[in-house]
């Protein structure tokens, strides 16, 4: 029979006790001091901003740097801190993305961007940032969808009849875009893809030399956004046939959806407002609230109308839905079609 040291079991008895009073202490450490944590992040978002606050955006003068300043504007008003618009508009965005991705996550440093931001990457090699890592979504702010337009000599008076028409000779119509990746391009593409048919991109430096490429007959389709080419619809330089989005536009009542011929069809150009990894969750929602209302208003949705794109105002957790969806969905086209930016 083995003998048993007493002493030695009971000095083993209570290290094992020892240890289970230091777990139990630190358990109940822990749970006192997430209560205080919580309240932190509360008061941090009830004393936020208490200092101004910046927005980097695209160049000057741009779609994106027209609907930062709007939103800036109003932000200013209601969160009683002035909210600075600054534009950081080369390389692709590149300098933009990085300058918030590696700010303090406080709220005091966003970034208003455009779809590139989170499809850079498939449309590169190396990007120094990661769209989905480095950022906190606050809310897609706007969407511009794309129109799916012909010259007026194309036979062609809807998306089945142009289907039909692109199938009968294959390689033999071409569609015009400006810059490799942008939402007229990668609108096309999916097209291609989804309805199976094989028409040759024309592509030019500017959506401007495209459109007049267009408008002269030199290429007899496009996928251009509804703001770019209203004058020459109303004209009737050219035709619309469908609206890109998923469903029917407030800026073309009376369009079809290409999505009613092409079942899943969605494209455009999207504007949403990120922050900057690990911002706290409260200051994100106190930002999403005021942005949200700010964008609901009548008069903010009229502006936005006006300059041709609609008001989104999802919340955090759609916009992350939203961009891992269109990131699968588009990086896929990207990917199969050989797209690089230029």
């Amino acid at each position: 029979m083995k003998t048993v040291d007493f002493h030695s079991a009971l000095s083993g008895l209570r290290t094992q006790t020892s240890a289970i009073n230091i777990r139990l202490a630190v358990a109940a450490a822990l749970s006192a001091a997430i209560p205080a944590l919580i309240a932190c992040g509360l008061a941090a978002a009830q004393d936020y901003p208490y200092k101004p606050m910046r927005v980097i955006a695209p160049e000057a003068g741009g779609g994106a740097d027209f609907a930062a300043r709007l939103i800036g504007q109003a932000l200013t008003a209601s969160l009683g801190q002035q909210v600075i618009v600054d534009n950081r508009g080369a390389a692709s965005g590149i300098i933009a993305a990085q300058t918030v991705a590696r700010a303090a996550p406080d709220g005091y440093t966003l970034l208003f961007y455009g779809s590139a931001i989170w499809l850079l990457p498939f449309l590169r090699e190396h990007v120094p940032f990661d769209p989905v890592r480095d950022f906190q979504p606050v809310t897609v702010a706007l969407t511009a969808p794309s129109i799916l337009v012909v010259h007026p000599a194309l036979a062609a008076n809807s998306v089945k009849e142009l289907i039909a028409l692109a199938k009968a000779k294959p390689g033999a119509l071409n569609y015009v875009s400006g810059a490799s990746g942008g939402s007229p391009h990668l609108s096309a593409e999916l097209f291609k893809t989804m309805a199976g048919v094989n028409i040759v991109r024309v592509n030019f430096k500017g959506t401007a030399m495209a459109i007049n490429a267009l408008l002269a007959g030199e290429v007899p389709i496009m996928f251009p956004t509804a703001g770019s080419i209203a004058t020459h619809l109303k004209s009737g330089r050219l035709r619309a046939l469908a609206v890109t989005s998923a469903q029917p536009s407030a800026l073309v009542p009376d369009l079809p959806t290409v999505a009613a011929s092409l079942p899943g069809y969605e494209s455009g150009q999207s504007y949403a407002m990120f922050a900057p990894a690990k911002t706290p969750a409260a200051i994100i929602n106190k930002l999403n609230r005021e942005i949200v209302r700010i964008l609901r208003t009548p008069e903010m949705s009229e502006k936005f109308l006006k300059a041709g794109v609609e008001v989104v105002a999802s919340s955090p957790q759609q916009m992350a839905a939203a961009l891992k969806s269109e990131m699968t969905r588009m990086g896929k086209v990207i990917k199969d079609a050989g797209i690089r930016e230029e």
